[in-house]
């Protein structure tokens, strides 16, 4: 009975629920077994052997990636972000060790993930802090899904330019940081965030300086693409069903539209819908 009970409490973990839901799509790292140690009480996940992840491919590098190259990986690491969403799923860690690579590029490590449809407030320190939206910094847990395409959004610039986009030492240096790139919110965005938290905070006015310029293999439409992710506001911030139609993908388009038998630009309204009973099955 006492391993029986182990058992439930192993397939109830989020993580593992949440591999099982999303699997199999070619931009989801595949869960192949779970092996628990009951004498040890340790639990093991086995998964896909990848070559590396994102960190390690970018680390000590000095050549830039081809701007084909990066563009690839964005587009598979919107692809990934759109069906743990259309899955009623947030990742909650994007960071580019996570992001795993072989022939494709996979989404790994949902050890922090929830559901879209659980209660707020959520856990405070969530994120990898210099990959943390500034809803997380500011508010006491309300944020929402939006948070993977801000880390989406830091990816994107670190594996152009090959460094942090937000590198903070601290909390206070980290909302700093973000205002330094892309200014200071408007008064109506921090009294939204004010309304989720005990702190009361302030910021003088600041002009953002824009991405350093750091990037020299992107183009206007990727520039474009990356500061639409990471939009203060994350109501102006852009969704991954919306980023796989930025022009910065076009010539992606074909191949959506012949499967999904759609003009690009547009996406199959049933395919973002969630039923009630789907909800259900997602909350943790």
């Amino acid at each position: 009975l006492i391993f029986k009970r182990h058992i439930e409490q192993v397939n109830n973990l989020s993580e593992i629920q949440a591999l099982r839901r999303l699997s199999p799509h070619p931009n989801i790292l595949m869960l192949h077994e779970v092996v628990f140690d009951k004498k040890a009480g340790s639990l093991s996940l086995i998964c896909e052997l990848m070559d590396m992840n994102i960190y390690e491919l970018i680390k000590g590098r000095k050549k830039p990636l081809p701007e084909k190259k990066i563009k690839n990986y964005m587009y598979q690491l919107c692809k990934s972000l759109d069906h743990i969403h259309r899955n009623g799923i947030f990742h909650r860690d994007v960071k580019p060790e996570n992001i795993l690579i072989k022939n494709t590029l996979k989404l790994g490590d949902f050890g922090s993930c929830r559901s879209i449809y659980s209660k707020q407030p959520y856990t405070e320190y969530i994120s990898t802090r210099w990959y943390r939206a500034p809803e997380c910094l500011l508010t006491d847990g309300y944020y929402s899904y939006k948070i993977d395409m801000w880390g989406a959004g830091c990816v994107f610039y670190e594996i152009t330019s090959f460094q942090p986009l937000f590198p903070g030492s601290n909390e206070l240096d980290q909302i700093s940081k973000i205002h330094d790139v892309i200014g200071t919110p408007a008064k109506k965005t921090l009294n939204k965030f004010k309304q989720s938290t005990i702190m009361n905070f302030d910021f003088p006015f600041k002009k953002g300086k824009g991405i350093p310029p750091l990037v020299h293999n992107l183009s206007p439409k990727g520039f474009s693409l990356l500061y639409a992710m990471i939009k203060y506001d994350p109501d102006e911030r852009i969704a991954a069903h919306q980023a796989l139609q930025h022009p910065y993908f076009q010539e992606f388009w074909q191949v959506t539209s012949n499967h999904f038998k759609n003009t690009p630009g547009q996406v199959p309204l049933h395919l973002w819908q969630i039923s009630k009973e789907s909800q259900k099955q997602v909350i943790f």
